[in-house]
């Protein structure tokens, strides 16, 4: 079966939208007080990989519902590059001037 859900990242925040009605599914909000970064996503089978400001987080991509978070430690914030070895797709925010926000 296809999955019916496409995803939207925005400001902190994540949304399943219905591909046929754009009806909203679920949404989450991320945790961490500086909401308003970037929001990278990969789509990684039943998992949706959510990347802001550096700190991941793993969404069950039906429900919503975070399975876990890793701030990374030591990394550091950026935009970031997401790759899986279980997706047919790179999902890569390409550079962009440090003045622009996202």
């Amino acid at each position: 079966m296809t999955n019916p859900l496409i995803y939207v990242g925005l400001r902190g925040r994540v949304a399943a939208l219905h591909r046929e009605t754009g009806e909203l599914v679920w949404n989450w909000k991320s945790p961490l007080p500086f909401r308003g970064q970037c929001v990278t996503l990969l789509l990684d089978g039943d998992r949706l990989i959510v990347s802001i400001s550096g700190y991941m987080h793993a969404l069950d991509a039906g429900t919503g519902s975070e399975l876990w978070s890793n701030n990374l430690p030591g990394f550091g914030i950026g935009v970031t590059s997401l790759a899986s070895a279980r997706s047919a797709v790179v999902g890569i925010v390409p550079p962009f001037a440090a003045d622009r926000q996202c």
